[in-house]
């Protein structure tokens, strides 16, 4: 087992408190957005290795059999499947979906024949994976996740009284539902002159109807002011999550997160196709490929007990996230899986012991298990564990 060394992505939509907060540490005034666990190469974790410090990218390279699992090495090849993440928003994150599997393939393939530059800025697929995605809150989290109905969206816009929303508020009303949100959500990614200023102005004049999804668009409106994508905002669904809450976010979703602090999982993918709020490259037309209309409502989950931890519910086998909340007088817990694992402390302090070593963890730290370690864990505080959803349990 390691401990890891990680990266804090200084985004501006970043946190200037939210993880020197969590992690005991005076803050550096430069917005901190996202701390990363695992083996991405835009920003592996690094870990020691006798004298020299390597990338967790190299170990799994050097022998990924014996670090992923077999199991794991059948599904997903030579490479960790998952990413992890503390994100601390202050401010909106652009509107974005992400693609399926098949879509990846398809769109990267097509993108390497035209000879688009991986690094390029108008590039929309960077890898050939998809990128379902989840989000532990672990302070009070607000976001935008998934469409309104179409009736609810129409009765939003109307309640604004802008007159040139009036055509867009009547198609949602007449036109079949998943048509509708696409018809709309189209014409909102291009939408007429002066048509994002007024909204703004009906948003600002509004916010005393003590609404709070009225005050969270407005407060995106101030954030970003002229963006066309606060239009397309207005169509998804506002989401407050308590502490220990989450969304599952699958392919074709559209969402944004707001404000808060949380824990992040999600597939090792840079696939993202983007519907505003950003000075990011914005793709129209593949954009809405991708964007699944007629998608269920995305719910708020809560963990299950499974064997002594809290399991956090996804339909996916890419990963596998967990908690641990832990009393000192708790039994340790046992951690072995024949799966890579990153536990990660996000209260108190724990422990994890193997093979006579035991590292401590305080909030913000992790530790990388690669496959099969006899590991264990205790201590008084809160634990994440994140790992493959090829991973059935524990040993």
């Amino acid at each position: 087992m390691d401990l890891l060394q990680n990266t804090v992505q200084p985004y501006d939509w970043g946190s200037l408190t939210l993880l020197p907060e969590l992690m005991g540490v005076p803050p550096t005034g430069v917005p901190q957005a996202e701390l990363w666990m695992g083996a991405h190469p835009a920003a592996p974790s690094r870990l020691r290795k006798g004298e020299a410090v390597v990338s967790l990218g190299h170990v799994i390279s050097e022998d990924p059999e014996g670090e992923l699992g077999a199991a794991t090495m059948r599904r997903f090849g030579p490479r960790l499947p998952f990413l992890v993440k503390l994100l601390a928003a202050d401010a909106p994150l652009s509107v974005q979906v992400h693609p399926d599997l098949a879509q990846a393939q398809a769109g990267f393939r097509r993108e390497n024949a035209l000879g688009v530059p991986l690094g390029a800025p108008h590039r929309n697929y960077r890898d050939d994976q998809h990128k379902p995605e989840m989000i532990v809150a672990l302070t009070p989290f607000r976001g935008l996740c998934g469409f309104r109905t179409p009736e609810d969206c129409a009765d939003l816009l109307d309640s604004l009284r802008v007159p040139s929303l009036r055509p867009y508020s009547e198609a949602l009303r007449v036109v079949p539902e998943t048509q509708a949100l696409a018809e709309v959500f189209r014409a909102f990614l291009r939408p007429p002159e002066g048509l994002v200023d007024a909204v703004a102005r009906a948003l600002a004049a509004a916010t005393g109807s003590g609404a709070s999804a009225i005050k969270a668009y407005a407060g995106i409106a101030r954030a970003c002011p002229r963006d066309p994508g606060l239009l397309s905002a207005l169509m998804l669904r506002y989401v407050e999550l308590a502490p220990g809450e989450a969304l599952f976010l699958g392919a074709g979703v559209p969402h944004a997160y707001l404000s808060g602090l949380g824990v992040e999982i999600m597939a090792s993918s840079d696939n993202v196709l983007r519907c505003g709020l950003t000075s990011k490259h914005v793709d129209a037309d593949e954009l809405v490929g991708v964007v699944r209309f007629g998608a269920p409502p995305t719910r708020v989950l809560t963990p299950r007990e499974v064997g002594g931890e809290e399991v956090y519910p996804a339909p996916v086998d890419d990963f596998r996230l967990s908690r641990y909340v832990l009393r000192g007088e708790d039994p340790p817990r046992p951690l072995a899986l024949d799966a890579p694992q990153i536990v990660l402390c996000t209260a108190g302090a724990v422990t994890v012991s193997s093979d006579g070593e035991t590292l401590r963890l305080d909030p913000g730290r992790s530790v990388y298990l690669r496959a099969g370690v006899e590991a264990a864990l205790r201590g008084d505080g809160t634990a994440f564990r994140a790992t493959t959803g090829t991973a059935l349990g524990c040993r």
